[in-house]
């Protein structure tokens, strides 16, 4: 999980490689209506500054948001579409009282909502499939891991025990029902030892996957356009100067792919669908130069955008666990 001014993995592009993937179907709108600030149907581009708590986006069609919002040291980044308008709101949550503040889109006014404790984690997502972002927690106690879900279709909640307190968060629709399901990602023995994912499915029931390393971050998203969230993997390398490698595991066809993009010690994982065509693009925002670096699913061409400075952080983060 991802506080706001911790300093996290960062990448640098340093090599294009051709990475072939299938013909977009239909996109799950939800796993992109968290960074679209306009509702045109792609990722924004935006970050938050830690050293005055403004939130900077640029919209896809030419409009900027600048806008105060959040505590550096005690909150985390929580965007989604909380409103049901299909655009992204800004949001965060507090850790030191487990409190919501929701900054709603179009009327540009306040929610806040008490909902969790300090220590839990968020993850805020659509779980009960109405098109609205649920407020949710994760809560590591006694070894084990509950999630608490408020659900917005009925104003009723669910606590569900899923995954140990040493387990990572991966939330995503996996089977495609147009709701997030309840997963985790867990570590092998050792460093590199295989990660396995106990994903607690809506419609198609537990599904068990080995894949990756316990070390490896988890980077969700819809990278084949099949309209489900594929298990996607980040690792690093030894070094600051190594490669970072990407690999895929394509829920439509169940094959495997990889692809190295990027330096260890330098960029901060972007990944979102910024060209709106139903597919997660790989992305990075480079720390040094307040740059963020796409590939686009499209063409494969890569799109180099200013927008921000150094110490910046991208929001698209929030979901790199």
């Amino acid at each position: 999980m991802n506080r706001i001014v911790v300093s996290t993995s960062k990448y640098l592009v340093a090599i294009l490689l051709a990475f072939v993937l299938a013909s977009p179907i239909k996109s799950q709108v939800g796993l992109r209506e968290a960074l679209d600030f306009d509702g045109d149907g792609k990722a924004d581009f935006s970050t938050f500054r830690p050293d005055n708590n403004f939130w900077y986006v640029l919209g896809s069609l030419g409009n900027v948001i600048i806008q105060p919002w959040g505590l550096a040291n005690d909150d985390f980044l929580t965007p989604g579409d909380f409103n049901g308008d299909n655009v992204a709101d800004i949001a965060v949550w507090r850790d030191t009282t487990g409190v919501w503040y929701i900054l709603n889109s179009g009327t540009f006014t306040a929610t806040i909502l008490q909902w969790g404790t300090t220590g839990d984690e968020p993850v805020a997502r659509d779980y009960d499939g109405d098109g609205k972002t649920d407020y949710a927690v994760v809560r590591r106690s006694n070894g084990q891991m509950t999630w608490w879900v408020l659900r917005s279709s009925d104003g009723g909640f669910s606590a569900t025990q899923w995954g140990l307190s040493t387990d990572y968060t991966v939330p995503g629709d996996y089977d495609g029902d147009g709701k997030y399901d309840i997963a985790i990602q867990r570590p092998g023995a050792t460093p590199t030892s295989n990660a396995t994912y106990y994903i607690l499915q809506t419609t198609d029931g537990v599904k068990i996957t080995q894949f990756g390393f316990g070390t490896d971050l988890a980077v969700p998203g819809d990278y084949d356009g099949d309209g489900k969230t594929d298990l996607a993997i980040v690792r690093e390398g030894a070094t600051a100067n190594d490669q970072l490698t990407w690999h895929f595991l394509r829920s439509s066809d169940n094959s495997w792919y990889y692809i190295q993009y990027g330096l260890t010690g330098t960029d901060v994982i972007a990944q979102g669908d910024y060209n709106g065509d139903g597919k997660t693009d790989l992305a990075i925002w480079r720390n040094t130069d307040g740059s963020f670096y796409v590939l686009s699913s499209i063409d494969y061409s890569l799109l180099i955008l200013q927008w921000g400075i150094p110490n910046d952080y991208p929001v698209a983060g929030y979901d790199t666990h």
